[in-house]
């Protein structure tokens, strides 16, 4: 079976044991508009604040996404199956930074994880893509910390970074912004940190 990813260069590569090979490819808003739409669509990805979308309308959010310095989008491929959305964001140019003080280093991250599909639970498949996802931050990017915003509905999310060693923060309210390109309602975060480890050195 072709790889219809192969053309398409990664940002970074990383080979997980037991896992396959994970690749981060820059989302393309046009090209990976039907497989993200999908993943949206779905009830379990209601917090992800897409729900409602038409597939167009995914693909404008990630094309003017596309037009900013600060926030970046991949789709994370196992070899040649796309099974994740992760999203890069300087704090500082976000509304996060309203409710924390952001220091030095410091990178923000967003991941939804595919639908497991026909074949059901997937065990390992989270703790894969978020050991990719933060590789890619501490060597990709050289960032000294990152730092996640779950719903503080989405108990699952906040467990699962728990589980991957992060250190749960304060709750907060995320603003409201209401901008001609943008709208992103208020939404009651739970903060959660993890910081570089000594097996990353700079």
């Amino acid at each position: 079976m072709s790889d219809p990813y192969a053309a398409r260069a990664a940002v970074h590569e990383e080979t997980v044991d037991g896992y396959g090979t994970v690749r981060l490819l820059p989302l393309d808003a046009k090209a990976d508009a039907e497989v993200v739409h999908v993943w949206v669509s779905e009830e379990r990805a209601a917090f992800w604040g897409m729900n409602g979308l038409t597939r167009d309308e995914v693909a404008d959010v990630y094309a003017h996404l596309d037009t900013l310095d600060t926030h970046h989008a991949f789709l994370m491929v196992r070899d040649s199956e796309p099974v994740g959305l992760f999203q890069t964001y300087e704090p500082e140019a976000d509304r996060v930074s309203e409710c924390y003080e952001v220091r030095p280093g410091d990178i923000g991250a967003h991941l939804l994880i595919a639908p497991a599909g026909p074949g059901g639970v997937r065990p390992g498949w989270t703790a894969a893509l978020m050991r990719a996802m933060t590789a890619y931050l501490w060597r990709g990017l050289d960032r000294q910390r990152v730092v996640v915003d779950p719903d503080v509905r989405n108990e699952k999310a906040v467990d699962r970074f728990v589980r991957q060693g992060y250190v749960l923060g304060p709750e907060v309210v995320l603003p409201e912004i209401d901008l001609p390109d943008v709208y992103l309602p208020e939404k009651r975060a739970r903060l959660a940190f993890l910081s570089r480890p000594v097996a990353f050195p700079a």
